[in-house]
């Protein structure tokens, strides 16, 4: 048999399972058609399977990207689970991640990466303030140094940024770091890298923040992938009790990939967290308009998300790991290309709602000084230096382009809380976004009476129905980092 035959049998070998990881010596970019991931060489439907990653937690920038011996202890065991994807929710833009990567790249796993850092991020307290030169050298900081792996699925603009029904008015700004992002990788000629939105499963304005990152007129202005954190499957649940069957529904239509962001209640379950959601995931029943997701989390924190606990270079696998491979190992993805939709027509923009959604159409001019970054790159990364600038009232230190940054002025302590940065006031009204939503590994607890939405499980609604406790980690996980640099 001549060898490029046997080539041929081999591969249609490899890719006649609909589960096997991406051939890790050729790891090819992930492209979008309409509302589905391709792999960009062989053309199969991408489903992601895989698993929020952050050691650690998020009160303190710990980046698992930039230590070899982290990624070689935990890769292995990424491939023992059998996933193709991570999610990192923080790093240092000026450390040296090629090594992690190329580790990465090997395995056959790619990253969804959010830009945001705890220091700089956009505040949901003043969103204006927060989006200037300084904060977005350090989103195109970020871009620079991780461009140019071809494992990079996707980055994400921010993270729960909208969290409540009262703070829908921070959307544009979102979205506006979501135009500069594109239109930067396209000024330093880098490959179009997917960039999106991870959103928190607000009942009132889910379907509403689905729609706006998706509409208006201005192409970079769309994001081409949309997450949701996602805890409505509890326990041994069911696609219809879930709620599951009414989003698909919800989004039938929607004109780019969808996935869950994060997903894994941890409530009402005495064994581990059996994950039969998977079931239905990488079914037909959600394969025509979701495009599988992420389990929170990886490694084992204080609030008992995590699949494995890290002691040194030691981890043990938990029971919820041992349930989520098993379940990732008996479903297989749909077959074909899952039903997917071709239509590339974007949303409508949603209407002003009073107290639901107060979101403007009108997105903000990029800060003026940031213009320098598109002709001469974004220059030296400042990594924990950065920080987003939220005194309105003084000038704002920018770091010049192209080249670094010797003074420390606009790095200091901020006069609002910002996203799990640094902050001068403990004022509990200072809720934030970007990396401060991720959950806290604090013990500690916060309660908070609902507002009458039983739909909301989970991360956010712990116990459900009207008049129901609830922990909000969102909240708690801002205050925390808040307490945490007080301290």
């Amino acid at each position: 048999m001549k060898i490029s035959t046997i080539g041929t049998v081999i591969a249609a070998a490899v890719f006649s399972s609909s589960v096997v990881q991406a051939d890790s010596s050729d790891l090819p970019p992930i492209k979008i058609d309409g509302n589905a991931f391709f792999n960009s060489k062989n053309g199969q439907r991408f489903y992601i399977r895989g698993v929020d990653y952050q050691p650690g937690g998020s009160s303190k920038l710990q980046d698992p990207l930039a230590d070899s011996d982290n990624c070689k202890r935990d890769i292995p065991v990424f491939k023992d689970l059998g996933i193709n994807t991570i999610r990192v929710y923080s790093v240092d833009n000026s450390k040296d991640h090629s090594d992690c990567m190329e580790q990465l790249q090997e395995a056959g796993i790619y990253l969804v990466l959010d830009v945001n850092t705890p220091q700089a991020s956009l505040s949901r307290l003043d969103p204006k303030c927060s989006y200037n030169a300084n904060y977005l050298q350090n989103v195109f900081a970020t871009i620079d140094a991780f461009a140019k792996y071809d494992n990079v699925l996707g980055f994400f603009a921010g993270n729960e940024v909208i969290n409540d029904v009262n703070n829908t008015f921070t959307a544009p700004y979102v979205k506006a770091v979501v135009r500069d992002m594109k239109k930067y990788m396209k000024s330093q000629n880098y490959r179009q890298i997917p960039v999106g939105y991870s959103a928190a499963d607000i009942a009132s304005n889910r379907e509403l923040a689905a729609q706006y990152f998706n509409c208006g007129d201005e192409d970079d202005a769309r994001i081409d992938m949309f997450g949701v954190n996602d805890y409505s499957w509890c326990g041994d649940s069911s696609f219809e009790k879930s709620g599951y069957s009414t989003k698909v529904e919800t989004y039938e239509n929607y004109s780019i990939p969808i996935f869950l962001s994060e997903f894994g209640c941890n409530q009402g379950v005495s064994d581990g967290r059996p994950f039969t959601e998977i079931g239905a995931i990488y079914s037909d029943k959600m394969s025509s308009v979701f495009s599988g997701g992420l389990v929170y989390e990886y490694s084992g924190e204080a609030n008992g998300y995590g699949l494995v606990d890290i002691d040194g270079d030691s981890v043990s696998k938990n029971q919820d790991y041992q349930n989520l491979k098993k379940q990732y190992a008996a479903q297989s993805n749909p077959s074909g290309d899952g039903g997917y939709s071709t239509s590339k027509k974007h949303s409508d923009c949603p209407s002003y709602k009073k107290d639901v959604w107060e979101a403007n159409n009108t997105i903000p001019d990029m800060p003026s000084a940031a213009s320098a970054y598109f002709k001469k790159g974004a220059g030296t990364p400042q990594g924990t230096k950065a920080s987003t600038q939220n005194d309105c009232g003084s000038d704002v230190h920018v770091v010049p382009a192209g080249g670094s940054d010797s003074s420390d002025s606009g790095n200091g302590n901020n006069s609002t809380s910002s996203s799990g940065g640094s902050s001068s006031s403990t004022s509990t009204s200072s809720s934030t976004s970007g990396i401060s939503s991720h959950k806290s590994s604090s013990s500690a607890s916060i309660t908070t009476s609902t507002k009458g939405d039983a739909s909301t499980k989970g991360k956010n609604n712990k116990s459900v129905g009207a008049g129901a406790v609830l922990q909000v980690p969102s909240f708690f996980r801002a205050m925390a980092q808040v307490v945490d640099l007080v301290l």
